[in-house]
């Protein structure tokens, strides 16, 4: 797309910032169950419910492999509405059902652990993750189906994360605060106060998703009726650049998601402070929030393919640098997080912005499902959400550290006190030098900047 014809699109259909706030607002009761899950369900069924680190990260893992294909298929289900109705709301309506399974997942009866309540637990994660994608599918297919330009795109997705970063800032703080206790009661009341955020956020980006297809326009996805998952999952997957951007992210979300985890054992294991999990998740979520604008300029100088570069260095140096936190201190350690969130907020506002731009070029050869797309996407975001806990864990277990329940504590070894740091810093460092890797090879935002 030329610069001239970018400033056109851009020009003839601008999103209201309202209409744009009120579409975000679905980020928010999204960032909760993004947010919490990753943050303390490890802990959770490792420290209260007994559960044993592999078997937590079994959990965590298997309910993923349903969302591999769950998403997938959400996504041509949506194409398939949207060229019926004209629009994609009939699944985001079932999101709504999503508070429920939330309150299930930390509602633990008492009496129940081990490995009866890693199927609780995982049952309720099942449910939740596939309403989840009944929601996300085509919430996020939203900017790939107006017809707006390339740099609008961004603007879009610039309200969408700095909406998303507040509610993860909210429930990351919030849930550690409510549940500094650790018993059962603390959780089951900290998933029922945020139940309420979940409902009311969803609700609200349907009203405004409607307002911003019928005032910017919606694009009919192509294809007919006759197409299939499996066709939807060819086109896409030969698509290069988004295929290349897929598997980057696949290791950027697998990094962003083990560092979630490992939050509160690095506090409370290398800092000897259980109380500093809030104050980290601070740290980290603050800077996403104010950063979102500032990366819009800096993507509007450079490109975002280069942007997305940088905050992907930027993560793999201060992951390492994570390793002297108990010698430098809790002040140097919490300017360290801050570094890392406010290329956090960087990591998700290019590579989820470059996926309409995606779609867009597809349109021009014919191929445009932006259902298909998003629902690929979306799966694979499912995927580093669960593999990044598993792989915590699976590091936590091959050190040899011990789980415990509600009430008792277990000192632990050397040898797990070192995979525990490992785990945060070698491990989130060496994953997401494989994304650049991957990154590198995309090549369509240069040619879109040319």
């Amino acid at each position: 797309m030329s610069t001239a014809e970018t400033t056109r699109a851009d020009t003839a259909a601008r999103p209201g910032a309202g209409d744009l706030t009120g579409y975000a607002a679905g980020s928010l009761g999204m960032g909760v169950w993004v947010t919490v899950p990753g943050l303390l369900l490890l802990y959770f069924m490792t420290h209260t419910l007994g559960v044993s680190p592999f078997l937590a990260g079994l959990t965590l893992l298997l309910p993923k492999i349903l969302d591999a294909v769950v998403h997938p298929w959400f996504g041509s289900v949506s194409d398939r509405q949207a060229r019926r109705a004209g629009h994609r709301r009939g699944m985001l309506r079932w999101g709504l059902l999503l508070a429920i399974a939330w309150i299930g997942l930390f509602s633990v009866p008492s009496g129940v652990s081990g490995w009866s309540a890693a199927l609780w637990v995982g049952a309720f994660y099942i449910a939740g993750n596939v309403l989840y994608a009944c929601f996300q599918v085509p919430y996020l297919t939203t900017p790939s189906d107006l017809q707006i330009g390339y740099h609008e795109r961004t603007r879009v997705f610039m309200y969408r994360m700095l909406l998303l970063t507040v509610g993860l800032l909210g429930a990351g703080v919030a849930a550690p605060a409510l549940v500094a206790d650790g018993g059962r009661g603390d959780y089951a009341r900290m998933a029922v106060m945020l139940a309420g955020v979940l409902v009311v956020t969803c609700a609200l980006a349907l009203v405004f998703i409607r307002r911003l297809t019928e005032r910017s326009g919606f694009r009919i996805p192509d294809g007919g009726h006759s197409h299939s998952v499996i066709d939807d999952l060819r086109i896409t997957w030969r698509d290069r650049d988004f295929r290349a951007l897929t598997l980057s992210y696949l290791f950027t979300g697998t990094t962003t998601h083990l560092f979630l985890a490992a939050v509160p054992f690095y506090t409370e294991y290398v800092l000897d402070d259980e109380g500093l999990t809030a104050v980290f998740m601070g740290a980290f979520l603050v800077p996403a929030v104010v950063a979102g604008p500032i990366w819009k300029k800096v993507s509007e100088r450079t490109g975002k393919q280069r942007s997305l570069l940088f905050c992907q260095a930027v993560f793999v140096v201060g992951s390492l640098a994570l390793w002297a936190g108990d010698a430098i201190g809790v002040a140097l350690t919490v300017a360290v997080i801050a570094v890392l969130g406010t290329a956090f907020a960087g990591l998700q506002l290019f590579a989820f912005s470059l996926i309409p731009d995606i779609v867009a070029a597809a349109e021009s050869r014919g191929t445009a499902r932006a259902g298909a797309y998003t629902g690929v996407w979306t799966a694979t975001e499912a995927t580093g959400t669960a593999i990044g806990p598993y792989v915590y864990s699976a590091t936590l277990a091959a050190g040899g550290f011990v789980s415990t329940t509600e009430g008792h504590s277990v000192a632990q070894s050397d040898s797990a006190l070192l995979a525990l740091l490992i785990g945060v810093t070698v491990v989130p460092a060496a994953l997401m030098a494989a994304a650049v890797a991957f990154q590198r090879r995309f090549a369509l935002d240069r040619m879109s900047a040319s």
